[in-house]
């Protein structure tokens, strides 16, 4: 289990780009195909900490071990209630609990901040690691979309997860999400 989960800083953007260097190398889940350099990778926390999104670090044996955020879903304003999740483990950590922490405490935080609903979009099927994470979170599956994307020499699914945050749709909106501390 992490010792701590926190706030991410500017302090751990060279962790963080790590971490989401193997992912893009390594694996297919990113669709990204160039890995971006540590400066990117802080424009990107930043953007997502000033909209007012949560962003997430875990620590273990004090070092950065993982990491999680929510951003907007879509742009447009009838989504500003839904929010997509993002988690990444590093390698040789996972199997330890980081990403169950770092998605329960996602989930608290975003909920802390009104949002309704949370989507995760998994890249691959194979992916049963992710998939079976969300499951334990509550997430069912609402879709795959097969062969929309193509890395490492191939056609790739995307499965689509969803899960109520609070009273989800039960209930009608209120205010503007991402309010809360």
């Amino acid at each position: 289990m992490p010792s701590m989960i926190r706030a991410a800083t500017d302090a751990d953007i060279p962790a963080i780009a790590v971490i989401y260097a193997d992912e893009v190398r390594e694996r297919v889940n990113t669709y990204e195909y160039d890995v971006p350099d540590e400066a990117e990778m802080g424009r990107r926390m930043r953007a997502i900490v000033e909209g007012g999104f949560p962003y997430l670090v875990a620590e273990l044996d004090g070092r950065v071990a993982g990491y999680a955020y929510a951003g907007s879903f879509r742009a447009r304003l009838g989504y500003r209630f839904t929010v997509e999740n993002s988690v990444y483990v590093a390698t040789g950590a996972q199997g330890r609990g980081i990403g169950a922490a770092l998605l329960a405490a996602l989930i608290e935080a975003c909920q802390a901040r009104g949002y309704r609903q949370m989507i995760a979009v998994i890249g691959e099927p194979t992916n049963t690691a992710s998939i079976r994470l969300h499951e334990r979170y509550g997430f069912v599956h609402t879709g795959t979309m097969p062969g929309i994307a193509w890395k490492h020499g191939r056609w790739l699914d995307t499965v689509f997860m969803q899960r109520p945050l609070g009273p989800g749709a039960s209930t009608a909106a209120g205010e503007d999400p991402g309010s809360g501390t």
